[in-house]
Order: structure tokens, then sequence, then C-alpha cells
């Protein structure tokens, strides 16, 4: 299987990032941390942007990448961080060709 990178930005409400990083701590958080498919997740706030948020993540492939998105969690997650946000967010996938391991 091949890995899937990928990177999401979030732009949040003025003022509003804590109140959408709270959400993700209460949905994502744990249903990331239980998920196999997740090889890495990095959960960033823009230190140019306070209104803004950014995720990069690694699947295990594209399948789970897929499933991930039809979660339960995801689904609560989506319902409750819409209303925080600008729009929708800037998703870019990736294929890994190199990574340095800790």
């Amino acid at each position: 299987m091949t890995q899937l990178a990928v990177t999401i930005r979030h732009q949040t409400l003025p003022g509003r990032r804590d109140d959408v990083r709270k959400v993700w701590e209460a949905h994502m958080a744990p249903a990331i941390s239980r998920n196999p498919g997740h090889l890495a997740y990095y959960y960033c706030l823009d230190n140019h942007d306070a209104d803004a948020v950014l995720a990069f993540q690694i699947y295990d492939s594209l399948e789970s990448s897929q499933a991930f998105l039809l979660t339960d969690a995801y689904a609560a997650y989506l319902q409750e961080v819409g209303p925080l946000l600008t729009g929708p967010p800037e998703v870019t996938a990736l294929t890994p060709v190199f990574s340095k391991e800790p």
C-alpha cells in the first residue's frame, strides 16, 4: 500500500481559534489516537495568522483516509466546528517519498 499525507488548513472566524482547538481536542484527538490508519498526525497553530489552524497527517493508505472520514467522531467534529470556520478547509493530498523517523 502507498501511504498518503494530507495537509489541512482551517481559517477560523476572528478570535475563535481556541474554540476550534477545543472542538478538535474533544472529537478528533481521541479518534485519531485510536485509529491505526493514522501513522502520524500534527495539529498546528499558525504562527503568523492567529485565526488559522493546520494539520499534517500521514495515513497508511488512501482507503484508511477515506474510512476515517466516515466515522461518527469525524461527523460530530464537522457539525460542531462548522459554525466556527470561515468556510471549507484547504486540503492538499501528498504522496510521501522520504521521511526522517525519530
